[in-house]
């Protein structure tokens, strides 16, 4: 069943969407800084795989995109047939990894950035660097806007951020700081639906440039960083 399980997630696959933030303008005319992702990706979401994980889903997709990303862009991993771990091999690496209890397999349960970084280094032989980055406005636009710049400067691979207040999981492809603040350039796994093409997807705010000042400011917000350039990408 091992077997069929990666064959369906692979052919599933096929159908999945790249590089979802292509063609979406600048939120800034005049920014002083961007930076964006590098290199391909694809979009997962909640049940683009088959399995409808709408309400707790939301933090395996992103790890999911993660993955993508990982897979498309560094030689290491070529020779798998896998793109992503499917959301069973998520939970049951975590209960193998000693992390998460037997009964976590199955489950519906959450995980977040910490999750996603023992996730991405079992399966993907990635580090990652987990930033905790306290609520409020200053540190958002200071702590965890630096940090995005560099990321993308140095490793260019997609992030993944999550909070207390703000639960709900997202994938960060992009920072954009101008004179009047930041913006994140935020991919939202959680649409769920037939498969759209990304020019709706973007239409639909699914895929969107956010200000930072929009985010939750009395929530405290954690980053996954994959350190791919340790990879020698």
């Amino acid at each position: 069943s091992h077997v069929s399980e990666r064959t369906k997630i692979c052919q599933k696959v096929e159908t999945l969407l790249k590089n979802v933030h292509s063609g979406l303008p600048d939120p800034l005319t005049d920014a002083a800084k961007c930076c964006l992702v590098k290199g391909d990706y694809l979009y997962f979401h909640y049940g683009c795989d088959g399995q409808d994980d709408r309400g707790w889903g939301c933090g395996y997709r992103t790890i999911q995109t993660m993955a993508s990303w990982i897979y498309l862009n560094t030689s290491t991993v070529q020779n798998q047939t896998r793109i992503a771990p499917s959301l069973p091999q998520i939970q049951q690496a975590l209960v193998t990894m000693g992390d998460k209890p037997g009964s976590f397999s199955g489950s519906r349960e959450w995980i977040g950035t910490f999750e996603a970084s023992l996730v991405l280094d079992y399966f993907c032989d990635v580090p990652c660097k987990v930033v905790h980055v306290r609520g409020g406005g200053a540190e958002l636009e200071q702590v965890a806007v630096e940090e995005l710049h560099q990321h993308f400067e140095k490793h260019g691979s997609p992030v993944m951020m999550g909070g207390d207040g703000d639960n709900s999981s997202k994938g960060i492809l992009g920072v954009c700081t101008g004179d009047k603040g930041s913006y994140l350039l935020v991919v939202d796994p959680h649409y769920y639906g037939r498969q759209l093409e990304k020019t709706e997807l973007q239409k639909r705010g699914w895929v969107a440039w956010k200000r930072v000042s929009s985010l939750d400011q009395s929530s405290f917000y954690n980053l996954c960083l994959p350190q791919t350039a340790a990879k020698g990408i």
